[in-house]
């Protein structure tokens, strides 16, 4: 059992207030019931509640963080920039994951709320096209930063990744290296990581004069997805010479299953993904990507929460910040170009 205020001055026999004083170094109290009082705190290994501290200050010290998944190394990098700025800072960081479902992201929020944390930062699953949850926040002046994943519709602070210059500058290089046929393995529409992909590969066809065909864009964001259409795709006539896919993980099932069918990666076909994660540099042959530099992404979305939580009450307009990406070449997209 955890020894309390009361504990303390039951044995000395003085006033819990008197405690409570002689522990905050209260100048109306005596230098000798201070020591004692701190002696025994200390030999008694007396713990201030934070929740009780919480609740009187109305600030919990904790910021709750919100992501589609723990495990994925994206999500990963950017729950490291929100923890390291958050720590130094002196905030705690509660974490939930919705497992990208969407009744687990409202319980999660409604956990969050009741948990009385002072701000939160919410990345959406992919199930998500109600935002009452997030509405129900904003209503309740609680501080929030939605991140990467992002409800367009809502005027909060926002910090986003480049994702139509990523996904422009990736396919662009794919037509630099020779590729005409170009397969877009997306997500979905009403999520802005897809729709802004999906424009950027769209730009680059029409900025190389190349033409668009509905069929070449395929809403495939799983491992297990890319292996079971990958194969229909290469049956087509013509084949496709070139995917660019909206993940890792998406193109990386790609490549295994173009390999399984004997084709080479990238002298048949070549292949980009987006995140350059660790998995990048495992496959082989190693993954071009787009590096969406998930740290930086974490620590400007508690940047800007942080401003909020240091002038409560003033009013400051809802703020979008962007992340600059950059194409990292490798060897499954180095294919001789075709002139």
């Amino acid at each position: 059992m955890s020894v309390t205020i009361k504990d303390i001055a039951r044995v000395l026999g003085i006033s819990p207030s008197t405690v409570s004083r002689a522990l905050k170094d209260h100048p109306d109290i005596a230098a000798e019931t201070k020591r004692a009082v701190k002696e025994l705190a200390e030999e008694l290994n007396y713990q201030p509640d934070p929740i009780a501290l919480s609740l009187k200050k109305r600030q919990s010290h904790i910021i709750g963080v919100l992501v589609p998944e723990i495990v994925h190394y994206f999500f990963s990098t950017v729950i490291s920039g929100i923890e390291d700025l958050a720590y130094a800072s002196g905030y705690r960081v509660m974490i939930c994951q919705s497992n990208e479902n969407f009744s687990h992201e409202v319980k999660n929020i409604d956990a969050l709320l009741a948990s009385r944390v002072d701000g939160i930062l919410v990345s959406l699953s992919k199930e998500t096209t109600s935002y009452r949850h997030l509405e129900n926040i904003v209503e309740q002046r609680v501080p929030m930063v939605m991140f990467d994943r992002v409800a367009e519709s809502l005027r909060v602070d926002k910090v986003v990744v480049d994702d139509l210059n990523g996904a422009y500058k990736a396919v662009s290089h794919l037509i630099e290296m020779g590729c005409r046929r170009i397969i877009h393995y997306g997500t979905a529409q009403y999520l802005a990581i897809g729709k802004n992909r999906r424009e950027g590969y769209l730009r680059a066809l029409a900025d190389h004069n190349l033409p668009k065909r509905d069929e070449d864009i395929v809403r495939c964001d799983l491992y297990e997805d890319a292996v079971r259409i990958t194969r229909g795709m290469m049956q087509r006539s013509p084949k496709p010479d070139a995917f660019f896919a909206v993940n890792d993980f998406t193109a990386i099932g790609t490549i295994k299953t173009l390999q399984e069918l004997g084709y080479r990666v990238p002298e048949d076909v070549a292949v980009v993904g987006f995140t350059n994660g660790q998995i990048a540099d495992v496959i082989s042959p190693a993954l071009t990507s787009v590096e969406q530099f998930g740290y930086n992404l974490g620590k400007t979305a508690v940047e800007l929460l942080l401003e909020r939580l240091n002038v409560p009450g003033k009013t400051i307009p809802a703020r979008t910040r962007t992340i600059k990406t950059k194409l990292i070449i490798k060897a499954s997209s180095l294919r001789k170009k075709i002139t």
